[in-house]
């Protein structure tokens, strides 16, 4: 399936920007400061989010017993604790990689797109553009270099 043709307001909209434009969108320290402040609040809110995931599908421990009084309800049981796990291998997914972009926000390579590094690109073609980092903070690649990838894995 072929991937569909962006005119340039498309592209700027999902972070595809001409390689002259990369140049202009270099992360500030306030901006490293910014998007650090945005992660840790995430992986915050995340980390709520899995305690109240295991919680509601495996019961606190409270005491109380979760053990189904029908046949029935066994099996609605095990598919809501499976549900729970996959949300929580999701989330846990993205916890590790939100330490990942946090960790690189102290050592200031936060916002570098490592295919274009692999490719060769220098730091400054290389930058993954704002509108990018603003909806996926913990991205690792601009927008080319993550399509290359996912049609390299599928």
């Amino acid at each position: 399936m072929a991937l569909p043709t962006l005119n340039s307001q498309q592209q700027d909209a999902v972070g595809l920007f001409p390689a002259k434009t990369a140049f202009s969108m270099a992360l500030t320290k306030a901006d490293f400061k910014i998007f650090q402040d945005r992660l840790q609040a995430l992986r915050a809110r995340l980390r709520g989010d899995v305690e109240d995931i295991r919680d509601g599908a495996f019961g606190a421990d409270d005491g109380e017993s979760r053990s189904p009084t029908h046949p029935a309800e066994l099996g609605s049981d095990n598919y809501e604790q499976d549900f729970a796990l996959d949300l929580i291998r999701n989330e846990q997914e993205t916890l590790k990689e939100i330490a990942v972009a946090i960790k690189k926000c102290d050592e200031g390579t936060f916002g570098q797109c490592e295919g274009c590094l692999v490719e060769g690109k220098t730091q400054k073609q290389s930058v993954i553009p704002k509108t990018r980092l603003k909806e996926i903070p913990w991205a690792r690649n601009c927008v080319e270099c993550q399509r290359k990838a996912e049609v390299e894995n599928y």
